[in-house]
């Protein structure tokens, strides 16, 4: 498996995130952007104008993970304006075959996204809709929050469900992920890992970013498929 660190611009500093993303341009793999309504998360961030001047700044590709309500009639237009993945919740999301194809045929990868408490197993059949899977390991809506070790057991049926279906789907983990936390997400099989607080609270977010790397790579299960 090849580990895949997405920095969180959640943790950055708003008035800086020009700079905050060029400054892990380097080490990272993908910006990640919380788009937050206030609806479905208690909390408002940013949105399309946002995401659009990021794209027109950033060096890496745009990971937006879309917390809103009615993401059926907003997912495309972050493709359309340069985000490369778009991910919707599975608890928010009233078509999700259509609006994942629809992400797919706007040319971004698709990602479907599960709260703690939300289970996979009846989503299983849509794994041919989708190029990622993403378990929050938090509640959603703010960052800073302690990892969530019950999520872990749920992060190893998805690696076996992915496994099984075959294919190439990235398996992403968000919320407290550090390095205190994150060599179990890649034992339990997790392969793309979201670090807001653990990159933007330390004194050198690119070495964070290369720290993280170098101890999930370590901590990964050997694929069965090797």
């Amino acid at each position: 498996m090849s580990m895949q660190i997405a920095p969180s611009l959640l943790a950055a500093d708003f008035a800086r995130l020009a700079d905050d993303a060029y400054a892990v341009s380097e080490t990272a793999d993908w910006l990640h952007v919380d788009v937050m309504d206030g609806h479905f998360v208690p909390n408002l961030t940013i949105g399309l104008p946002v995401v659009e001047a990021l794209h027109r700044h950033a060096r890496l590709p745009l990971d937006c993970h879309l917390m809103i309500e009615q993401p059926d009639l907003w997912a495309v237009q972050y493709a359309e304006v340069g985000a490369r993945n778009v991910t919707i919740h599975a608890e928010a999301v009233s078509a999700p075959i259509r609006t994942l194809r629809n992400i797919r045929a706007a040319g971004a990868r698709a990602g479907l996204a599960f709260n703690p408490s939300t289970a996979i197993d009846p989503y299983e059949d849509l794994l041919s809709e989708v190029d990622m899977l993403l378990l929050m390991t938090i509640e959603p809506g703010f960052g800073g929050q302690d990892f969530m070790d019950l999520v872990l057991p749920k992060i190893r049926r998805a690696r076996e469900a992915i496994d099984g279906h075959g294919g190439e789907i990235w398996l992403q983990v968000d919320g407290g992920v550090s390095e205190h936390t994150i060599e179990r997400c890649a034992e339990a099989g997790a392969d793309m890992f979201v670090a807001g607080t653990a990159v933007y609270g330390s004194d050198d977010p690119a070495a964070a970013v290369k720290m993280l790397r170098d101890l999930a790579e370590a901590a990964a299960r050997p694929n069965p498929a090797t």
